[in-house]
């Protein structure tokens, strides 16, 4: 029997009723806390990278010297917004995707190509990690133009996120070579046993 494909309004307050319940009685996972971790530093620097783009365009409508430096943090922080939520986006299978795979009907075939993709996510942002890692280590005697900040600070948060996007790669694979496409991975609607799609009553 296929999985309802909506659910009424109450049967949804008592899954959230049920869900909050049960959550408020146990802490949060490590994986939930480094979760909202990446998410956190990423909406601040989303909000740094603003609020210094407005102090870039108020500039040039008053009567003092420009600031340098807040062009270069701002391009800093969008180097930090990128990579730190990287493994946030793989882990909730937020990333940018072509699913066309998942329209085939063939579920083994589906899992197989998901599994390497998540592999080749794990090896790719090994890769990273460890040129980033290089980066860290050897950048720290340049400084930036403006702020003279050391360029191997600039590289610790990719560095972070470029490791939390391989462990979470590898996590990934596992799990969808176990348990197979999660249903909420964006993939095809589900079919019943004609081959129609299953849609609300």
């Amino acid at each position: 029997m296929p999985w309802p494909t909506e659910l009424t309004d109450r049967e949804g307050e008592l899954m959230d009723r049920a869900v909050d319940d049960g959550a408020a009685g146990r802490p949060a996972s490590v994986a939930t806390v480094l979760h909202r971790v990446e998410i956190g530093i990423g909406a601040a620097t989303l909000v740094l990278l603003f609020g210094l783009v407005l102090v870039q365009a108020g500039q040039r409508y008053l009567p003092v010297e420009g600031w340098a430096w807040t062009g270069e943090l701002a391009r800093f922080c969008l180097v930090w917004l990128t990579f730190t939520v990287a493994g946030a986006l793989v882990s909730s299978d937020s990333h940018i995707a072509l699913q066309v795979v998942d329209s085939i009907p063939r579920e083994g075939l589906v899992r197989a190509v998901r599994v390497f993709a998540a592999v080749m996510v794990a090896v790719i942002g090994a890769g990273f990690a460890v040129e980033a890692w290089d980066l860290v280590t050897s950048q720290t005697r340049i400084r930036s133009p403006a702020l003279g900040m050391p360029l191997s600070w600039l590289y610790v948060l990719p560095l972070l996120g470029f490791v939390s996007t391989a462990v979470r790669g590898a996590v990934l694979a596992v799990q969808i070579a176990r348990y197979g496409v999660p249903d909420n991975g964006g993939g095809a609607p589900a079919t019943g046993a004609a081959g129609t799609e299953e849609g609300p009553a």
